[in-house]
């Protein structure tokens, strides 16, 4: 089924190939490059090489999100995104995302330029962060997760990791829609590594169209993921551990092409270049694919 098009301030986004939303921590601590962006010039400097390796739009968190992390107290989280995302706003065209569970952040990086709310702790406060995105005109993109970084974990228990994903999100939207979100403006993604082991994130990647089957565009995000390598999602023999996050690029791209041959719109990646590289050729085989069965 065609997606409406989504109309950003300098860009529309038709559908028509996937879309690559780079991720930029300002954090301390998150998993894959912690402190590395911290201060301005350097969250600048690192937007400009995506924006050059084409990236679509660019994700600002301010809160790290790995398991275990510790929360952060609102002046925290606005300390370090508002001056990146003002910073951003200025120099560049491409929409920007804030990655925030709280109200109050996405009304400030909303109203400083930012476009898309990228909730990273569905179940919390969908009215809140709802109305916000409304007000606004926001692209939301709704991540499925349970809990909070410091026990997500060990809330990880399925009977059908799909099926169980797929009601709980759109639960979830619907507290979304009620809340004034437009539906034309929602993205779904299922959250991978978010309150799931590696064997249930394996088994989202492999059956988007499920997700697909819920109506709305699909965002992936596995990129460095630790799913990727590790001995409990794969086969005995195959899984290598990669304590180093930048050890993960093979997987990575090959988590992106199987996202993009079963039709996610929007992949969440850190290395913008290579996944650029991936998507593009996935995307390519698609549509041949597409075409020959359609002869």
């Amino acid at each position: 089924m065609p997606r409406p098009s989504i109309q950003f301030r300098t860009t529309t986004w038709d559908w028509s190939r996937p879309y690559l939303l780079g991720v930029l921590n300002v954090t301390p601590d998150s998993f894959s490059d912690g402190g590395r962006y911290a201060h301005v010039d350097a969250a600048i400097d690192r937007a400009a090489v995506m924006v050059a390796e084409g990236v679509d739009a660019i994700d600002v968190g301010g809160e790290s999100t790995r398991p275990g992390a510790p929360t952060i107290d609102e002046a925290q989280e606005l300390g370090r995104v508002m001056p990146v995302v003002e910073a951003l706003a200025r120099r560049f065209p491409h929409p920007l995302s804030i990655d925030t569970t709280k109200a109050s952040v996405a009304r400030a990086a909303l109203g400083m330029g930012a476009s898309i709310l990228n909730d990273v702790g569905t179940g919390e406060t969908p009215e809140a962060l709802g109305a916000v995105a409304a007000e606004y005109g926001a692209v939301y993109v709704a991540m499925h997760a349970r809990g909070t970084p410091t026990t997500m974990q060990s809330l990880a228990s399925y009977d059908d990791v799909v099926r169980e994903v797929c009601a709980e999100l759109l639960v979830f939207v619907e507290r979304l829609l009620a809340a004034g979100v437009s539906r034309e403006r929602v993205v779904i993604d299922p959250g991978l590594g978010f309150a799931k082991l590696g064997a249930h994130s394996l088994a989202l990647l492999g059956d988007l169209a499920t997700v697909h089957s819920l109506g709305y565009p699909v965002c992936v995000g596995a990129s460095r993921k630790s799913f990727l390598v590790s001995e409990e999602a794969h086969p005995a023999g195959w899984a290598r551990d990669a304590a180093d996050v930048h050890g993960r690029l093979g997987g990575t791209a090959a988590a992106v092409a199987i996202a993009v041959s079963q039709g996610a719109e929007i992949l969440r990646v850190h290395d913008v270049g290579v996944m650029h590289q991936a998507a593009r050729v996935a995307h390519s085989l698609a549509l041949r694919s597409r075409a020959t069965r359609a002869r």
